[in-house]
């Protein structure tokens, strides 16, 4: 067990690495922290510190650097989470208000999260069990291709655009009718399948056969499998490390499913709070030089997660707050709408 005066000199530590990203020698961190002893005894400190592994030494003559093991420490322990101030708040709700449908709300969130926290935020899309169909729309482009657009009660719009050759205006308003009267207020899965087994009429399946598998393949997307990124830039504000950190990042956007992973994996063993995940702790290894700071957010029926990735040496209570604030407003938000 570290005494508190260790616990403090750890703390003043990673609270100098955040702030310079470069290794903390013991007369500094006497001078700026005002611990009240001698910079022989700070060393001592550090020195079990590191032998503990909670600090290490890049190099003999260096100061030391905090590991993997003492920012959860911090995280855990010693990391007072920093309040939002009210212009934060007041800032936070008034984004979010004007969202005007699901994917204006994903989209403001994602962008909020990404400017607030200054790393890689990640918004994962909300499904609920209780979506119905509101509306579907036809959309006459050229004389061989018709955009189809369906509404859900969420306010998410999904749009195909089909080929159709020498459909006229008078048709697309028929079938848009007949559309709507066999799928609106049902939920995509029965509306599927009344597609698949009712509304195709002989006389007229090869002319709307093309609008129903369009409206089909919408029906049968699953909105909480796609994630939305945003703040990849903020890495480059990390100096010598942009290589090591930008690098598996945008390797793992390109992967959808392993954001979606990590997101799940992070939030399922802290459900009701905000999930640290610090480099080895994260489940994929070309993500071991960074951390995820992850929460869920929305109603019971309409769960979701969201987070941000960035480097190792981020600002903890900072990017805690403002992933449990954001998680907070969105969710209050859904819940409202």
């Amino acid at each position: 067990m570290l005494d508190e005066r260790k616990l403090e000199v750890l703390r003043a530590i990673i609270t100098d690495y955040v702030s310079t990203h470069e290794p903390v020698g013991s007369k500094a961190l006497v001078e700026r922290h005002r611990l009240d002893v001698s910079p022989a005894t700070v060393r001592n400190d550090m020195a079990v510190l590191e032998d503990e592994g909670y600090l290490t030494q890049p190099h003999t003559s260096a100061g030391r650097v905090p590991t993997d093991k003492g920012y959860r420490l911090f995280v855990d322990r010693l990391g007072a989470i920093k309040p939002m101030s009210m212009a934060e708040r007041k800032a936070i709700s008034t984004f979010l208000s004007g969202a005007v449908d699901i994917d204006d709300i994903v989209h403001r969130t994602v962008r909020l999260l990404a400017q607030l926290t200054q790393q890689v935020a990640i918004v994962q899309y909300p499904a609920s069990v209780s979506t119905t169909l509101r509306h579907v729309e036809l959309v006459s482009l050229t004389t061989d291709r018709v955009l189809v657009i369906v509404i859900d009660s969420t306010g998410r719009v999904e749009q195909r655009s089909v080929i159709l050759a020498d459909h006229t205006d008078e048709e697309l308003d028929a079938w848009r009718d007949r559309l709507n009267a066999a799928i609106v207020g049902k939920t995509p899965a029965e509306a599927d399948a009344d597609l698949a087994d009712d509304f195709l009429q002989p006389e007229d399946a090869v002319r709307v056969g093309p609008i129903v598998s369009g409206v089909r393949s919408m029906l049968e997307a699953d909105p909480s499998s796609e994630v939305v990124v945003a703040g990849v830039p903020n890495l480059t504000r990390y100096g010598s490390s942009y290589e090591t950190a930008i690098r598996p990042v945008l390797e793992a956007i390109e992967e959808q499913v392993v954001l979606l992973h990590l997101l799940g994996e992070a939030v399922s063993s802290n459900p009701s709070d905000v999930a640290v995940r610090i480099g080895q702790e994260n489940p994929y290894a070309a993500l071991h030089s960074t951390s995820l700071v992850a929460s869920a957010y929305g109603p019971d029926d309409t769960r979701a997660t969201l987070g941000v990735v960035g480097p190792i040496y981020m600002d903890y209570p900072s990017t805690i707050a403002a992933v449990r604030a954001v998680a907070r407003y969105v969710g209050r938000f859904l819940a409202e709408g």
